[in-house]
């Protein structure tokens, strides 16, 4: 998918929302864990009645992987549901990978060849050479870690060398030397607030990803204020504060009404900072 298709479907749904797939199997409601595969039977019941309102999803890897060879199916036909039900959708994994050479390549050709998948999340601590394998595939993203919302960000990430420069400014000036904001994304976290403007100075035209709305504690309005462009640039992601919004049997009528919630809130931010 291109920037310009993203941008394309966050107009049409008037919507930037990403849901995180965060699923479970300890979280999800007990009517399900009689059937065959209770967190593939969560996940298609949360898309099903979010498609509507977003326009992307998020499965975070750890999830799945927790539960072994079964858990890697699982992601695996979540994935294959979306593509084939809801064609539309932006789908990243959320794998956090950043390693180096053949298995940098290997990493990337799991994602993007075989499970076919927009976007992954890159850590860029050991520098370009755990980026590039990523880069490979046109139309593929890569959304590299920049400044995030836990607490143990401080410990790196706004650290200044000698000239003022903070760790994060410098991942994402440098970062650009490798992609356009026409295949690199970058992480920053909702709580962040008005650094936002800072990553704005440098990368005014990419599109952000923004964990941390809802459960974690970030504002929406003060994201938008900050961060968004003229493109709206932003994916903002949640995922325990739609997908465990209710653990009875109309768990995935609540979390529809939770998604559409925030897309109502975002279609006021379209029109007040992206006009």
């Amino acid at each position: 998918m291109t920037k310009q298709q993203l941008f394309e479907q966050i107009r049409k749904k008037q919507s930037f929302l990403c849901v995180g797939l965060d699923t479970d199997i300890k979280k999800i409601p007990e009517h399900l864990l009689d059937t065959e595969d209770p967190v593939y039977e969560f996940n298609k019941a949360i898309i099903n009645t979010t498609a509507p309102y977003c326009v992307a999803y998020k499965p975070n890897l750890a999830f799945y992987e927790s539960e072994g060879a079964k858990g890697w199916i699982t992601f695996e036909k979540t994935v294959a549901y979306i593509r084939q039900r809801y064609p539309e959708q932006f789908i990243i994994a959320d794998a956090k990978r950043g390693d180096i050479g053949n298995t940098g390549e290997m990493y990337a050709r799991t994602f993007f060849d075989e499970v076919k998948l927009d976007a992954v999340t890159v850590a860029p601590y050991m520098g370009k050479d755990s980026v590039k394998p990523f880069l490979a595939y046109p139309e593929r993203w890569v959304i590299l870690l920049a400044l995030t919302s836990n607490e143990g960000s401080l410990d790196f990430q706004l650290t200044e060398d000698r000239n003022g420069e903070r760790l994060f400014e410098k991942v994402l000036r440098v970062s650009q030397q490798w992609a356009t904001g026409e295949q690199m994304m970058y992480v920053v976290g909702a709580t962040k607030g008005k650094l936002f403007e800072d990553v704005r100075k440098i990368v005014p035209g990419h599109f952000l990803l923004v964990p941390g709305v809802g459960a974690q504690g970030g504002s929406l309005e003060e994201v938008c204020r900050y961060g968004m462009n003229k493109s709206c640039g932003l994916l903002v992601n949640s995922s325990r504060g739609i997908i465990y919004a209710d653990s009875s049997e109309d768990f995935s009528y609540t979390a529809a009404q939770e998604a559409r919630k925030l897309q109502q809130e975002m279609k006021e931010m379209l029109g007040k900072f992206c006009g």
